[in-house]
């Protein structure tokens, strides 16, 4: 099968069909009393255990030399060992050389959090 390289911007109008998908390497770490460090443009990140009460906060910054100020970056989370609480991402603040994820506890009653979260997120480079 040829192969074609592209040396400037490819505008697709239609459908664009990827045949095998888009593979990317992911990175991982963990954290340690808020902070990890991940030189990648997408990972994942296991806290550790938490215990963020009832609306309170969990700031996590992850030093990361792949990312600049002006990029775009998307986080998602899963529960790791945490069963507790509502952990719900409030802001994704991208640095240079830097990410701030801040979670937030928003369960309805006093019910903290117990355990781990893994915090996914990949970086947009910006134009």
């Amino acid at each position: 099968m040829a192969k074609t390289t592209f040396k400037k911007d490819v505008i697709v109008t239609g459908t664009l069909d990827v045949k095998g998908g888009v593979k990317a390497t992911l990175g991982a770490a963990a954290a340690t009393a808020g902070a990890a460090t991940l030189a990648a443009r997408q990972g994942k990140i296991t806290t550790e255990a938490l215990t963020t009460a009832q609306n309170l906060f969990y700031t996590l910054t992850i030093t990361n030399t792949a990312v600049a100020a002006a990029d775009i970056v998307m986080a998602s989370l899963a529960n790791g060992t945490n069963s507790a609480g509502t952990p719900v991402i409030t802001s994704v603040t991208p640095g240079a050389g830097s990410i701030v994820i801040v979670v937030q506890n928003m369960h309805a009653t006093a019910v903290a959090l117990n355990g781990t979260l893994v915090i996914s997120f990949q970086v947009l480079k910006a134009a």
